[in-house]
């Protein structure tokens, strides 16, 4: 066997344009909102939890139960602070780079027939830079 078909990634960059920031900035704007809000609703339902399973003469049961639903509760407001913790971090950084630095968007895959003494260096650094979503260069 001389060749063989592999799935190879192909790294997707975009250049960084003034409208590409401005929705990225958005989207990241988006998010924190919607954490924000998810924390809000979190809150309330611990609360509401709280309150239906509290009662006069508290069990060790009980005492146990309420733990759990505080627990469970903070692992989630946790999840949702570190997420907006994290995008504004990324937002911050994106407000740095200048315009026409490339960032990575994610990666696809590829069909590749590869073979006996191909690169395989050159077959895996493959990458498309795009700009304002129209593809500027595909770099081997």
């Amino acid at each position: 066997m001389d060749s063989i078909s592999l799935k190879m990634p192909v790294t997707i960059k975009a250049k960084l344009t003034e409208k590409l920031k401005n929705k990225l900035m958005s989207d990241m704007d988006e998010g924190i909102k919607q954490a924000e809000l998810e924390i809000q609703q979190i809150n309330i339902e611990e609360q509401r939890m709280l309150k239906e399973n509290d009662s006069q003469t508290p069990t060790p049961q009980d005492i146990q139960r309420l733990g759990a639903i505080r627990e469970h509760y903070a692992e989630e407001r946790n999840k949702r602070m570190q997420y907006t913790q994290e995008t504004k971090s990324r937002k911050e950084n994106l407000e740095k780079l200048a315009l026409g630095a490339e960032i990575v968007q994610g990666t696809l895959e590829r069909q590749v027939d590869v073979h006996v003494g191909d690169d395989m260096r050159e077959l895996m650094n493959v990458e498309i830079l795009v700009e304002d979503d129209k593809i500027v260069a595909i770099r081997g």
